[in-house]
């Protein structure tokens, strides 16, 4: 099981490398400069900004599931 877990975060963290995230119309204008770098810097940003709410959402169901586990922890008792 937490071998599955960590296997599950390891690509999550390698997903974002994978990606491209520019809509089509930054991609344009980017890709006729000659210097790349910028279309790198709005990439990583744009991944940078999606990744937040994925973080948010995943932190609320963690808090949810640990107060549901004690919950359930208590009434055994």
């Amino acid at each position: 099981m937490k071998l599955k877990f960590l296997i599950f975060i390891f690509l999550l963290i390698l997903v974002p490398e994978m990606a491209n995230a520019q809509c089509s119309m930054c991609r344009a204008v980017l890709e006729s400069d000659t210097d790349q770098s910028a279309a790198k810097g709005i990439n990583n940003g744009i991944l940078y900004l999606m990744a937040f709410p994925y973080l948010l959402v995943g932190a609320l169901g963690f808090f949810i599931y640990r107060s549901r586990k004690k919950a359930k922890k208590i009434q055994k008792v």
